[in-house]
């Protein structure tokens, strides 16, 4: 372990093996950092938060600071972040509330590129990457390997599906569905499935089949329940087209179709 004689470590806070603080940055009450994680000089860590092992916090991060939500009056929360995550510079994580949970999550792999904020009792699936200045209002839900593009904001509340992908300057509104790419604002989005991401990912072209099938009778004007009660028996095998029509019927904001 190695701590710049400058940062500042609340004697309540855990520092496992390997762990190296960089100049001037502080550390408060009851944080845990695991093994191996670098946290580099101006790094803020607020209090009740866990960070795991292998994580690279970049100079002027801010996490797991009092939420920005005026239900909130000082209940104890946390913010727990996974193993091997990096959060760049000037990024925002903040803990949760009582209300919603009690705790903010990331999930393990995670890229959180510059100047992202990440309100409280969001939780972020494991391998999502926020690209720089992507906005997540608070309750939001990440699937894994979901990506937010730059300058892109999302609705509190809204549910972003696994391997979704969210284009440039976006304002998204209602649930984005697993596998597609989604690009617009609010009400404005085109839709389509994310072939490329997919591919990337080693999905099998039988899988992208199944998705593109799904996607085809979402596209239409027919009532939403026969659609999905449409695809469920037209890929009965595929567990991504399962997967697309549970995200659907799930939803209690609405989704894109």
């Amino acid at each position: 372990m190695s701590v710049h004689p400058t940062a500042i470590v609340d004697p309540t806070a855990q520092l496992a093996a390997g762990v190296k603080v960089g100049p001037y940055s502080l550390i408060g009450p009851r944080v845990s950092v695991g093994a191996d994680t670098e946290i580099m000089g101006h790094v803020f860590i607020d209090k009740d938060t866990t960070i795991g092992e292998g994580c690279r916090l970049f100079p002027f991060a801010s996490v797991g600071a009092d939420p920005q939500d005026m239900k909130y009056r000082g209940e104890p929360t946390r913010l727990s972040i996974g193993n091997r995550v990096t959060i760049r510079e000037s990024t925002t994580i903040h803990r949760g509330t009582a209300h919603g949970g009690g705790e903010t999550r990331v999930g393990d792999d995670a890229l959180i590129m510059a100047s992202v904020h990440v309100a409280h009792d969001c939780v972020l699936g494991a391998s999502v990457i926020l690209s720089s200045f992507a906005v997540l209002a608070g309750h939001v839900r990440l699937g894994e390997h979901a990506i937010v593009s730059g300058s892109s904001a999302i609705h509190q509340f809204v549910r972003v599906g696994a391997h979704a992908f969210i284009g440039g300057m976006s304002g998204v509104v209602k649930d984005a569905p697993p596998y597609m790419i989604l690009a617009g604002v609010r009400d404005k989005m085109v839709v389509a499935p994310n072939i490329v991401g997919l591919r990337r990912r080693d999905f099998s072209e039988r899988a992208i089949e199944a998705i593109t099938g799904v996607y085809r009778l979402l596209r239409g004007t027919t009532p939403l329940a026969e659609v999905l009660s449409e695809a469920e028996s037209a890929y009965p095998d595929s567990p991504e087209a399962q997967a697309i029509v549970a995200f659907y019927r799930e939803s209690e904001r609405g989704v894109y179709r």
